[in-house]
């Protein structure tokens, strides 16, 4: 069976004056079963149920073999001889493994020189990869189970390495996000896509959102940028758009995460959301409307104060000046319901009566004060 699947142990033959002693035949057999076992590893981390198995200590030796290939690449890429038999050992081993694990598309001996890179990308996008683990990937804090450094915080070094591009000017940050929260909502993205392929119950897929919000507590601003990373990614299938849909509705869920995610981000960025999804631009206006509803007037401060400090009045102004930019059309069917509340009110023009009328006066004028 399957060498990481059932705890086994490599062999760096490379690296051991033991196994250096030994003669040619041994030491080549050595590495072709290695490199079987590597493609054995991608292909299992990729396609297989067994990683729901693993724990912290099985991804870490699953790093630590796929670093071992990188090193054993760099050493044999320019020998004509075992680059020959290793090729004939992975085509050998990749049709074994395309008969047991239908989508594997097989990897080829210069792919064991991102041995690392592929794992990852495997793990990120099989749908039975515990939370735990997945979380591990992203916490710099890891070095201290990882001391070959080869896992701790892997995804958190991508994160870091785009970052430092962005800021010395390699390639521009598109992303008004910013770029940690690119990568983040990447991930987010390629973590629901395998999860909603997978089965048509969405429980895993919400059991999963909530998990990583649970794990963000103290941060939850992190979550909803990558979150709003998430939607404004382009989607390049109707897998990616049904992701994207799901990730709106699952954020109007009793538990108001929209409205704590109106309140974190900046208006500029959830203009870009209510632009890009008719669905967020209808859901964001709602929240703005709850909002005012649960104001009173305070005369001691001379202001609407929100009963429980969500948002002040001015913020609510620039919310809703915000979504008013959108398009003229938008603005004249705000301010008609904005009119027909504050007639619901009494049609008072005394500011202090109606929050639908002072609202409406503030838009006007267009100004937030």
């Amino acid at each position: 069976m399957i060498m990481l699947m059932m705890g086994g142990k490599f062999e760096p033959w490379l690296c051991t004056s033991e196994v250096q002693n030994r003669d040619v035949a041994s030491r080549m057999e050595a590495v072709l079963q290695n490199v079987a076992n590597a493609a054995e590893l991608l292909a299992v981390a990729a396609h297989s149920d067994a990683v729901k198995r693993w724990d912290a200590s099985r991804l870490s030796r699953a790093f630590h073999w796929a670093r071992y290939c990188q090193q054993l690449h760099s050493k044999v890429h320019n020998h004509a001889t075992m680059r020959r038999d290793l090729e004939e050992q992975l085509l050998h081993t990749n049709g074994r493994l395309q008969t047991v694990f239908p989508g594997y598309e097989g990897v080829s001996l210069s792919d064991l020189s991102r041995c690392q890179h592929l794992l990852l990308v495997g793990l990120m996008n099989n749908p039975e990869l515990p939370i735990d683990l997945l979380k591990l990937l992203f916490d710099p804090k890891s070095l201290a189970l990882f001391p070959h450094n080869e896992l701790a915080g892997l995804c958190s070094g991508i994160i870091q390495c785009k970052s430092a591009c962005t800021v010395l000017g390699v390639f521009p940050d598109s992303s008004p996000c910013g770029a940690d929260a690119e990568v983040l909502g990447l991930v987010l993205m390629q973590r629901l896509d395998a999860l909603l392929t997978q089965d048509s119950d969405v429980q895993p897929a919400e059991h999963f959102l909530d998990s990583v919000l649970q794990g963000c507590e103290g941060a939850a601003g992190r979550f909803y940028l990558a979150v709003a990373a998430a939607l404004l990614t382009s989607p390049k299938s109707q897998m990616q758009t049904a992701s994207q849909d799901f990730l709106l509705d699952w954020l109007q869920k009793p538990h108001r995460e929209l409205q704590h995610m109106c309140s974190t981000l900046p208006t500029t960025l959830l203009r870009d959301l209510a632009k890009a999804h008719q669905k967020f631009r209808d859901s964001y206006y709602a929240v703005l409307k709850c909002w005012a509803s649960g104001m009173e007037y305070s005369v001691d401060e001379g202001e609407w104060v929100h009963t429980s400090q969500t948002v002040s009045f001015p913020r609510l102004v620039e919310h809703f000046l915000t979504l008013l930019e959108l398009h003229p059309g938008l603005r004249d069917n705000v301010e008609q319901e904005l009119n027909a509340l504050k007639c619901s009110d009494g049609d008072f023009d005394v500011r202090g009566l109606s929050v639908w009328g002072d609202l409406l006066s503030a838009l006007r004028r267009g100004t937030i004060g």
